[in-house]
């Protein structure tokens, strides 16, 4: 492990400072201070070391990256069960290079038919937010299976047998737990246990948790899992699946039904489109949010250079956070599910609104959250999310983020097919105006009806370069998953930095509210001074973030690097 790997870990993050002259030397050129991954063929980066290599496995057996992406996506439902899954829902982003096309797969979860826009009221009409997050009526219509199918479908080779069978194996034989979920597991474990079906699978018959080192194995998951892989989704949405995910709701209080299950289909829409200094970006659109604010907030910053104030200086993160704060007060009444609400995505990725918002940006003062609303010159979400990156040989690429919402989402097993249940209904506002658990404001675009898709901040996100695919990013964190790949982006195109660095280099969050400049450790206390000096309210947390990047040479070469903030991650080639 490199030394600044170790010291990020350690909370302390190595502040990579690049001057002007740096910043404009050619992206590729500076491959000798902290080392991406290289491979001339193809490559996976992931959240956890199994998963990586059941895609690099798929790789050299001639599958292409969505091959590879669909089987890494099955397999972290096994070995990364804080966030891989069959039982919750996410986005996907495939780029054919063959085409020149970027698809958008919205396999986000469903609202349940029985449920109604005031189900998490309590008697005084006040949001209750443990019923939105802690029991059963948490649970969304899972949509993971029938996107991965559909990705496999439309633009995969290998049969879903095929990419499924490492997933199965690791269920049924089992793999070796490692120290990060054998802690995970622990903190976990209250919550976990209140439900016999899923501590008879995570913990042992006396109540012990899994050590280091010794061997976890799933055989209700495993034949799950083998179901699926005989029948199709099918197996998940209309068979025994179906019946035993629904019999587990009307026993415990959910509102999912097998009518529910069998009316859920994953969508292919546009993917939202924007530039970004000569560079094409393409991104998730409604439900997510992540890549309408992506677009927005570049927009924003396409105006100021950026690049000659210097990574990491306070000038560049306060036209950072102020170009966030405008995003996110927009994401607070504009955003929600598309099939039900018109969002004005045209106004907000406009380059003429970006301007108008720049122009109420005060280079040396902070502007209050409480003065900043909504914008009106219209054209008219976990830390316990995963990413996962895919290039292959032909340069075909994928972005994919998936979550259960919460770390184990809902904590509940559906007894007898080892598959843990979302609780992403508290995605949506629960009484517009609320913060959700990550202190998002909704409004009534991401009020709950049946049938509908919460928001999301998921921004599985491709950048491409004259047509070909340039980098592909992507994070998990909740609130702060826009703002964590927007940096990546800004990183690599505005200061010049290689993947690995621009996954090291501290990060900044602002979200409008609250009204707080979030930071990681590892700037300089004269930036902070500067940045309170300019009125922001600074707020020192935890790291943010785990990407999953890849970028890809004009000659194929690959380049890609796992974020050192979570410790099982892997990017690796062939």
């Amino acid at each position: 492990m490199s030394s600044v790997a170790a010291s990020l870990r350690a909370g302390a993050i190595t502040l990579l400072l690049l001057s002007p002259a740096l910043a404009q030397q050619d992206i590729y050129s500076r491959m000798d201070r902290i080392h991406p991954v290289y491979a001339p063929h193809g490559m996976v980066a992931s959240q956890e070391r199994l998963a990586t290599e059941v895609g690099v496995d798929i790789l050299k057996a001639g599958g292409n990256a969505v091959d590879a992406a669909v089987a890494v996506g099955f397999a972290l439902a096994v070995t990364l069960p804080q966030a891989g899954n069959l039982g919750g829902g996410g986005f996907m982003l495939v780029h054919d290079a063959a085409s020149g096309d970027t698809a958008a797969i919205d396999y986000r979860e469903t609202a349940p038919a029985a449920a109604t826009r005031d189900m998490y009221l309590d008697t005084d009409g006040n949001a209750d937010p443990n019923l939105s997050r802690f029991t059963p009526l948490a649970i969304g219509v899972p949509g993971t299976v029938a996107g991965l199918a559909l990705a496999l479908e439309r633009y995969g080779t290998m049969p879903l047998a095929d990419v499924l069978a490492p997933a199965i194996r690791l269920a049924e034989d089992g793999f070796e737990v490692t120290a990060e979920l054998s802690q995970s597991l622990k903190r976990s474990q209250e919550r976990l246990s209140q439900w016999p079906s899923t501590a008879a699978i995570f913990y042992k018959p006396d109540g012990a948790t899994y050590e280091p080192g010794e061997t976890l194995m799933q055989p209700d998951l495993a034949a799950s899992l083998g179901a699926i892989a005989m029948e199709g989704p099918a197996a998940f949405y209309e068979g025994d699946i179906a019946e035993a995910i629904a019999a587990e709701m009307e026993r415990s209080g959910g509102l999912i039904t097998r009518d529910d299950l069998s009316a859920y289909k994953a969508i292919v829409r546009e993917p939202v489109a924007g530039t970004y200094r000569g560079y094409d970006i393409r991104s998730m659109p409604p439900p997510s949010s992540g890549g309408t604010h992506i677009v927005q907030i570049l927009n924003i910053l396409e105006g100021f250079d950026v690049a000659e104030l210097g990574a990491g200086s306070a000038a560049a993160i306060h036209l950072m956070a102020e170009a966030m704060k405008r995003a996110y007060a927009d994401r607070s009444a504009f955003l929600g599910d598309s099939d039900f609400v018109e969002v004005p995505l045209a106004g907000l990725t406009s380059k003429a609104y970006a301007a108008s918002l720049r122009g109420g940006i005060d280079a040396d003062r902070a502007t209050p959250s409480e003065t900043i609303a909504p914008g009106t010159s219209l054209a008219h979400e976990s830390d316990q999310t995963t990413h996962f990156s895919v290039i292959d040989a032909n340069g075909n690429a994928v972005s994919n983020t998936y979550t259960l919402n919460f770390g184990y989402g809902m904590g509940l097993v559906a007894e007898g097919t080892g598959i843990l249940l979302n609780n992403e209904m508290d995605d949506f506002s629960a009484k517009p105006g609320v913060p959700n658990a990550y202190g998002l404001i909704g409004g009534e675009a991401n009020a709950i009806e049946a049938g509908k898709r919460p928001l999301s901040s998921m921004s599985p996100t491709i950048v491409l370069k004259d047509g070909k695919v340039f980098l592909v990013a992507g994070s998990p964190g909740g609130s702060r998953i826009i703002t964590t790949t927007l940096q990546i982006i800004m990183n690599v195109i505005d200061h010049g930095m290689n993947v690995a660095e621009a996954s090291v280099a501290p990060r900044i969050h602002h979200q409008w509210l609250p009204d707080e400049l979030r930071v990681e450790e590892g700037l300089s206390p004269d930036t902070i001074r500067l940045l309170e000096e300019k009125g922001h309210v600074i707020a020192l947390k935890s790291t943010m973030g785990s990407t999953q990047s890849i970028l890809r040479r004009d000659d194929g070469a690959l380049f890609g690097a796992s974020d050192p903030r979570r410790a099982t991650s892997l990017t690796a080639g062939h």
